[in-house]
């Protein structure tokens, strides 16, 4: 006799965020533990507080030699446990979660306009075929749909329910030949391509909005093509890269980044979130606690993990790209001394024809406004905004909708108005 039974959905790929972990976890115990041993300097007032902070330096070393270094030991020692406990509770209950980035009749797939390689373009359509066409360019270590994150928190469908027609360029991680792929290969080769099936599909010349990385790979495009590209959004886009802590990072990290670029021919994804965790050690044990306090089937909580989902998706970055990003822009700041070249010439901004936009977000963290500002000052005719959100925030947060996406569409129409 023959049973049938219902099929079994395919299970569930393991998380495996937040990326890399041992250095999250490490960073954190690090941290903590060392609490242990700076607590004989800090009764005896001998670690050295900045002078601001001198009164409440002398107050706690005052508290804590009324106390028996017993108590405050076994004390400090709970508070760390407790604090390690919650981390590893909120890692768990993220690696746990139920949401998954689905689409659906909710949330329906874009349309692929173009495909090369890893390469693909994603067009998220509007009713009104009169509409601008503005083709988005992310950066090349990250998937392209944080643009499109959730239903709630998309830009690309709020603009294209805003009358303008988004396409988005999801490069990808370099496979087959892609991974000799030095930055020239990327612009001239694959982003022309993208921006030429752009231009077909409109039938008129485009907007090109290029997010962080983005935005230096869509200059030399616009250069080279004004009469293509209407108008250029500059989002979040460094070009003083002396300007952070990262550039101190990389100068130190460069002899192993060398010798791993050597042997894998890429820059693991691992290798990339480690830069970005240097910025802030403590990052993920603060966010991961905080969320093992939310309710599990809450708005919070699901969109907490969406972000981290994305966070935790990056791609490899090609042997080629990754040393001219890591040491010809952070380490030699070519950008900022005219000296960065793209197929054999200079990339200056002040020599953009369009009508340039540069959104400079006030909080950013990962590239510092004074990091973005200096391309405000080089474009004469730019209009910069400074709205007061973060890297990712403006593009992912619920704030971002009401104070800058109904502004970006009203912008990106109006440099398209025919005449």
């Amino acid at each position: 006799m023959t049973v049938e039974t219902a099929p079994q959905e395919a299970p569930q790929e393991a998380r495996l965020g937040p990326r890399p972990m041992a250095l999250h976890l490490a960073s954190a115990a690090t941290s903590w533990m060392s609490s242990l041993a700076a607590l004989p300097f800090a009764k005896n007032g001998s670690l050295p507080w900045k002078e601001a902070l001198q009164p409440e330096a002398a107050a706690l070393a005052s508290a804590l030699e009324k106390q028996s270094p017993e108590a405050l030991s076994a004390a400090l020692g709970a508070e760390i446990r407790e604090r390690m406990a919650g981390f590893i509770t909120g890692i768990e209950d993220y690696q746990q979660h139920p949401y998954r980035r689905k689409y659906s009749t909710a949330f329906k797939a874009p349309t692929t306009l173009w495909q090369e390689g890893s390469s693909r373009l994603l067009d998220y359509g509007v009713a009104d075929e009169t509409a601008p066409t503005v083709l988005f360019v992310p950066s090349l270590i990250n998937r392209g749909y944080i643009l499109d994150l959730s239903r709630e928190r998309s830009l690309m469908r709020y603009l294209a329910a805003a009358g303008v027609r988004p396409l988005l360029l999801e490069w990808g991680g370099p496979e087959g030949e892609e991974r000799q792929f030095g930055l020239e290969d990327y612009v001239t080769g694959l982003l022309n391509n993208a921006i030429d099936a752009a231009l077909a599909a409109s039938g008129r010349p485009i907007t090109l909005a290029g997010y962080c990385m983005g935005g230096l790979l869509v200059m030399p495009p616009a250069l080279a093509r004004p009469a293509d590209i209407s108008s250029l959004i500059l989002m979040a886009t460094p070009w003083d890269f002396h300007t952070g802590r990262q550039s101190e990072i990389i100068a130190v990290c460069k002899p192993s980044f060398e010798m791993t670029l050597a042997s894998l021919g890429v820059l693991p994804v691992d290798a990339i979130q480690a830069l970005f965790a240097a910025l802030d050690p403590l990052l993920a044990a603060r966010k991961f606690s905080h969320f093992a306090g939310l309710k599990t089937h809450s708005a919070a909580a699901r969109n907490f993990v969406a972000l981290e989902d994305w966070l935790n998706d990056g791609v490899d970055l090609s042997a080629g790209a990754a040393r001219e990003c890591l040491f010809g822009w952070y380490g030699d700041n070519l950008p900022a001394r005219g000296r960065w070249q793209i197929g054999g010439q200079a990339i200056h901004p002040q020599r953009l024809p369009q009508p340039v936009l540069n959104i400079v977000p006030a909080r950013d963290r990962i590239v510092p406004p004074e990091a973005a500002e200096p391309l405000s000052a080089l474009i004469p005719s730019a209009e910069t905004w400074r709205p007061a959100l973060g890297h990712i925030g403006m593009i992912a947060s619920p704030r971002a909708k009401r104070t800058l996406w109904r502004q970006l569409a009203d912008w990106i129409k109006a440099q398209n108005i025919e005449t």
